[in-house]
């Protein structure tokens, strides 16, 4: 009895083998000794199972439970009406979901989503990051959907458990996923570009079994939260079976792609605008820069080394590569680099990998998938160990023939077509939800006179500015300055050193009064984080940004998610300089309606001017005075 409670847990591992049903081929080639073995194995089998340790069995229940409820939030993906799909995961109650852009591509804008309970959902393309490999979907028909807890990749580490739930072959079409068990076999993995497109970088490594048609699925933590979805496999050539070694986009780069996805944007990733190289000395610096560029402006030059980026320290090009990666364009990133012995500290706005067209003309092709050779074409046999393509289950009652299935209505209520963008429906939806926000703080629409307001130029003395739909003024301690506006902005610099204050100001009126249809033409670009200059402390959680351009100039409008305040307008008069940024703070009431006690103007690295604003006075059309 000793012995065999020395050795319960192995034996009840045999004994658990032993159980399996072996088919008769199988068994007419089993020595008969290990028959015999496995006999005597099963008649011990009832005393093993006592022994078990009951922390072992715990742990066992545990899993099982997680795993349970982490594959609810799982969706198996079926091109609507056609062939092709993969796997992806729920995120959120109403029915936001991510899986791979190579996934969704072929499927089009609608598609069908089944998930384990046995229901099968309409869904609709919402936003996309073809470089990436990301996509962001929305399910129709309920507002409960079981969905996965957003984790924390970067504090995954080698080793820990880790399981991938999907759609392997397209075999599940009863849309009952697959769990595959395994390890995190290595962290912020970089994968290099696949055809002309894909980029995979800050990858999660794990062994647990990721086969064709897993792609967009879900990887999870042993506690069941979503740590990466699941998009590249190494596999055996001619058999295409997983060889233990799977990548997934890590969950913390997909948060911050997640906020312009809900824009229904073709979203792109970002480049320093320079090229880093590794010196014997183990240091990355400077191989080359783009001056035009905003790390040059920054201060940035050849030679530099770099000590951290994005928050990360950088020792090796490739953890460069890593972090660089993980950014959508358009972001500012807090970059450290040190030059002759003394360290420098500032912000950087990063630039797109590609330009508008460029981009759009890749998205447009077909989409390369790095790991899976192209699908045979109608008639033809797959290649060896491939399974042929699955058709999308039929909807009950439904015929063979009603292939290819016309988008279904919902779909199309939540689906508009516009140049730049994976469904300009959801940007429409997320700009009128933050004009709605903004309008609940004021709504200045029958204020279209002339608005002046007075107060103080801390450090210098007083201040006042008239804004209308003409231009504007400002009488400050240095004199008297006015801006007409015309059909272009592009010169509207004054007062120097501020980058373009007065035509800022004029802006944030013509928003404020006239709404997004007047301003000229504005869009939804995103939640983002707030970057600040000072370093010292951090807007919590995002912002919502407007994006938009009247005048000939770029503006974006950043929005407070929570109070629904405008926080900062940037003015951008060149697309190669600094923008002007008016720093709104201090809110007050005024006749029912928020308006800013403080004013900071930005410009480059400096700050041109900090405002006490006391005075205003909002006229109506009919209420202007010569």
């Amino acid at each position: 009895m000793n012995g065999v409670t020395r050795h319960a847990v192995p034996i009840a591992k045999l004994v658990r083998v032993a159980t399996a049903p072996l088919p008769c081929s199988e068994l007419s080639r089993t020595p008969l000794f290990l028959v015999m073995s496995l006999g005597a194995l099963l008649a011990l089998a009832p005393t093993v199972r006592a022994e078990v340790d009951e922390a072992v069995l715990q742990a066992e229940r545990q899993r099982v439970a997680v795993m349970a409820k982490a594959r609810e939030a799982a969706i198996a993906i079926f091109a609507n009406g056609g062939q092709g799909g993969g796997s992806g995961v729920v995120i959120s109650p109403d029915g936001y979901a991510l899986s791979n852009f190579h996934v969704t591509k072929p499927s089009g804008d609608a598609m069908k989503c089944g998930m384990a309970h046995g229901a099968l959902y309409d869904a609709v393309i919402v936003g996309i990051d073809p470089v990436g490999d990301l996509a962001l979907l929305k399910l129709f028909g309920r507002d409960d959907f079981p969905h996965a807890e957003l984790g924390d990749s970067d504090q995954v580490q080698v080793g820990d458990w880790a399981f991938a739930v999907g759609n392997p072959f397209l075999l599940a079409t009863d849309f009952q996923p697959t769990v595959t068990y395994g390890i995190i076999s290595g962290v912020h993995r970089y994968q290099y570009p696949s055809g002309t497109l894909l980029e995979y970088a800050d990858c999660l490594q794990t062994d647990a079994s990721i086969n064709p048609g897993n792609s967009g699925g879900p990887l999870f933590d042993s506690q069941g939260r979503l740590i990466g979805i699941n998009g590249r496999g190494s596999f055996e050539k001619r058999g295409r079976v997983n060889v233990g070694v799977g990548y997934a986009i890590s969950i913390n780069q997909i948060k911050n792609f997640l906020g312009c996805l809900h824009a229904g944007r073709i979203v792109d990733h970002a480049t320093l605008g320079a090229r880093v190289a590794s010196q014997d000395d183990g240091r990355v610096i400077v191989a080359d820069i783009v001056e035009s560029s905003d790390a040059y402006r920054r201060g940035l030059r050849y030679g530099d080394e770099i000590v951290s980026f994005g928050g990360r320290p950088i020792h090796t090009v490739n953890a460069f590569k890593n972090v660089l990666g993980i950014f959508p364009k358009g972001w500012r990133v807090p970059v450290v680099f040190r030059r002759k012995g003394q360290t420098f500290e500032t912000l950087v706005r990063l630039a797109g990998v590609h330009g508008t067209e460029e981009l759009l003309q890749k998205v447009s092709g077909k989409p390369a998938d790095p790991d899976q050779p192209p699908p045979p074409r109608p008639g033809e046999k797959p290649p060896d160990g491939q399974p042929p393509p699955m058709p999308m289950p039929l909807p009950p009652n439904a015929s063979s023939h009603t292939v290819p299935a016309p988008v279904p209505e919902i779909v199309k209520q939540h689906l508009e077509s516009r140049r730049g963008y994976a469904n300009y429906y959801f940007n429409k939806f997320n700009r009128g939800r933050v004009w709605n926000q903004l309008v609940a703080r004021g709504d200045f629409a029958e204020f279209a006179g002339q608005w002046r307001v007075k107060g103080e130029w801390l450090g210098a003395g007083d201040a006042e500015f008239g804004i209308s739909n003409e231009g504007a003024m400002c009488a400050l301690p240095g004199g008297m300055l006015t801006f007409t506006a015309g059909d272009s902005l592009a010169d509207a610099t004054d007062p120097p050193a501020s980058g373009g204050l007065l035509a800022a100001l004029y802006l944030w009126r013509r928003l404020l009064v006239g709404g997004p249809d007047q301003f000229g033409s504005l869009d939804y670009f995103g939640a983002v984080p707030l970057a600040d200059h000072d370093f010292a402390s951090r807007h919590e959680g995002l912002v919502d940004v407007l994006i938009g351009s009247s005048g000939g100039v770029e503006c974006q409008f950043a929005v407070d998610s929570a109070s629904g305040r405008l926080l900062v307008l940037e003015m951008f008069l060149r697309s190669d300089d600094d923008p002007c940024e008016l720093h709104f703070s201090d809110y007050r009431e005024f006749e029912g309606r928020e308006l800013p006690g403080k004013l900071e103007v930005r410009y480059g690295d400096g700050i041109y001017g900090v405002f006490k604003l006391t005075d205003w006075t909002l006229h109506k059309p009919a209420e202007d005075t010569p």
